[in-house]
C-alpha cells in the first residue's frame, strides 16, 4: 500500500453528512461559499481541505474539527482488507482501492460484510458443530465479542452518561482511608446490600444473589480486583438504567452480546468509580502517564490503568489517543481498541514483531517499541506482561500482555520515550498487522504467503522466508 500523502481522507464523511441531509452538492457548495465542482473533488478526496473551510464545514454541521476525521473509515477499510485476504477470495482481484471505496461510500454494506465474515470465521472454528447448532453460528450465535468491541470502537470508548453516573456515586461514598470500605457501605446504605469476601468456586470473582441482597466477593483475588468487582456491582445497580440505555441503542442481536455489552460498560464504569475523570487526567499529564505510578496512586492494576487511559475522550479535556491490545503467550487476541490509527485484526493473532508479544521474552517489564506500518505511519508502543488468576497455590495462572501505543508525534508526552532517541532510523521496527495483508516480502517472521503478491517460488533459491525466493 502506497504511503498517504498527508491530505486527510475527509470526503466520505462530508458525502455521507450531506446525503443524510437530503442536500445535493450544489445546496451544500452554496452554504460553504465554494464551487459544486470544487465540492465534488473533496467528496472524493482529490484536492486539499484549508483550515478555514475545514472549520466552516465543522460549523455548518454542528461538529467539532475532530468529528470529520476518517478514522473510523480507515478502520473499516483496514478490517474488510483483513477480510478480503481470506484464502476464498484469492481469485476476486480485489484491490485495496476497492475495499476504500466500499467502505467510503457504503459502510452499511461493508459492515454487513464483516458480520458475515465474523460468522465465517466462526463456523470455521466449530466445524464440528452440526444441525441446528451450526445454523445459529451461521446467524452469529456465538460471536457475541465482535459486536461488543465494535460498539465500544463506534464511542471510541466514551460514555458521558456512565461518568456522570460514576461521579454521582461517588459523592455519595465515603473514601476516607480505605475506599474498600467505603464502597461496601454505599452497598449497605443505599441498596440494602450484605457484602463478604469468601471463599467461591474456581473460576467465580463475584456472584450477587439479588433475592437476598447478598455480594460475595473471592478471597483469592487480589486487592485492587476485590475492589473492582465490588464497584461493578455498584455500577450495575446505582447506573443499572444507563447502561441499558446504552445496550439498548447498541441494538445487539443477541442476547450473549448484551450480556457482555452490560459487564463491559459495569466494567467501565468501576474504573470511572476508582478513577474520576478529572482527577486521573490530571494525574496522568502530571506524571507523563506512568503507568505504575497511577496504578500506586489510584491504587489498581496496571491493566485497569490502561483501560482507563484509553477512554479519556471528553470533548475539551482529551487524554493521548490510544491502542490498546491484550494477547495471550499463542498470540490469541482477546482485547483490542485503537484510537491512535493503528490496524488490529479482528481474528487470529497480529504480526509476531509487535511488542505485545517480545513482552513475553521479559516478563513484568516495559517493553518499548517504535513501530513503522507498511504505510509508513509510525506509533510509540508500550508492553509488559501481567498474571491474572487466583493468588493461592496451585491455582492456574493465565498469562498475558498488554499493549499500549499511539501515534508517534504524541510520544514525547509519554514518560517511557525519554533516553530514547525518536529521530533515529535504527530504533524503528518494521511491522504489520498480519501475514496475509502485510507486503513485507523481505519479513523473516513471515508464517503465510501475502494474499496479494503471486508467489515465484525457486526450488533452488531461499529467501528471508519459504514464500520468497527473490
Amino acid at each position: 500500500m502506497a504511503a498517504n500523502s498527508g491530505i486527510p481522507r475527509i470526503g466520505g464523511k462530508i458525502r455521507r453528512l450531506r446525503r443524510q441531509r437530503n442536500m445535493n452538492q450544489s445546496d451544500l457548495a452554496s452554504a460553504l461559499g465554494i464551487s459544486a465542482s470544487y465540492l465534488n473533488l473533496i467528496e472524493h478526496n482529490r484536492r486539499n481541505v484549508t483550515v478555514p473551510l475545514l472549520l466552516k464545514i465543522a460549523g455548518y454541521f454542528g461538529l467539532e474539527i475532530t468529528d470529520l476525521s476518517e478514522s473510523d473509515e480507515v478502520r473499516l477499510a483496514n478490517d474488510l482488507m483483513e477480510c478480503f485476504g481470506d484464502d476464498i477470495f484469492a481469485d476476486s482481484d480485489i484491490t485495496n482501492m476497492d475495499v476504500r471505496d466500499v467502505a467510503s461510500s457504503n459502510p452499511t454494506i461493508a459492515k454487513a460484510m464483516l458480520h458475515l465474515y465474523d460468522a465465517l470465521q466462526n463456523m470455521k472454528n466449530n466445524q464440528s458443530a452440526v444441525g441446528a447448532d451450526s445454523q445459529d453460528r451461521l446467524t452469529g450465535k456465538g460471536l457475541a465479542s465482535e459486536p461488543v468491541s465494535d460498539f465500544l470502537q463506534a464511542n471510541s470508548n466514551y460514555f458521558p452518561s456512565l461518568e456522570a453516573a460514576a461521579a454521582r456515586i461517588l459523592a455519595d461514598v465515603d473514601e476516607g482511608e480505605d475506599l474498600q470500605n467505603g464502597l461496601c457501605a454505599f452497598l449497605s446504605n443505599s441498596f440494602g446490600v450484605r457484602t463478604a469476601i469468601t471463599s467461591l468456586p474456581d473460576r467465580i470473582s463475584r456472584r450477587y444473589d439479588p433475592d437476598s441482597r447478598k455480594l460475595e466477593i473471592a478471597q483469592t483475588l487480589t486487592p485492587e480486583s476485590r475492589v473492582f468487582q465490588i464497584a461493578a456491582q455498584i455500577a450495575l445497580l446505582a447506573a443499572g438504567g444507563e447502561i441499558d440505555n446504552l445496550t439498548d441503542n447498541g441494538q445487539f442481536a443477541t442476547p450473549d452480546a448484551d450480556i457482555l455489552a452490560k459487564t463491559a460498560l459495569a466494567s467501565y464504569s468501576a474504573a470511572a468509580i476508582l478513577m474520576p475523570y478529572e482527577r486521573f487526567l490530571a494525574a496522568a499529564r502530571n506524571v507523563r502517564y506512568d503507568i505504575d505510578l497511577l496504578a500506586q496512586q489510584f491504587e489498581v492494576s496496571f491493566e485497569q490503568v490502561c483501560h482507563r487511559l484509553t477512554s479519556l475522550q471528553k470533548p475539551g479535556a482529551k487524554g493521548l489517543p490510544f491502542h490498546m491490545v491484550r494477547s495471550d503467550i499463542a498470540g490469541n487476541i482477546s482485547k483490542r481498541f485503537s484510537l491512535s490509527g493503528i490496524h488490529i485484526p479482528r481474528h487470529s493473532g497480529a504480526c509476531p514483531r509487535w511488542n505485545v508479544y517480545t513482552a513475553f521474552l521479559h516478563p513484568g517489564h516495559i517493553n518499548v517499541q517504535i513501530s513503522e506500518m507498511p504505510d509508513r505511519k509510525r506509533y510509540f508502543c508500550i508492553a509488559r506482561t501481567i498474571v491474572k488468576g487466583e493468588h493461592r497455590y496451585g491455582a492456574q495462572q493465565r498469562y498475558l500482555s498488554i499493549g499500549l501505543g499511539i501515534e508517534m508525534s504524541y510520544a514525547d508526552q509519554m514518560v517511557y520515550s525519554d533516553g530514547i532517541d525518536l529521530k533515529d532510523e535504527r530504533n524503528v521496527v518494521p511491522i504489520g498487522v498480519s501475514c496475509r495483508v502485510c507486503p513485507r516480502l523481505e519479513c523473516s517472521n513471515r508464517a503465510f504467503p501475502p494474499v496479494d503478491h503471486e508467489l515465484n517460488l525457486d526450488v533452488n533459491r531461499r529467501g528471508a522466508s519459504a514464500y520468497v525466493s527473490s
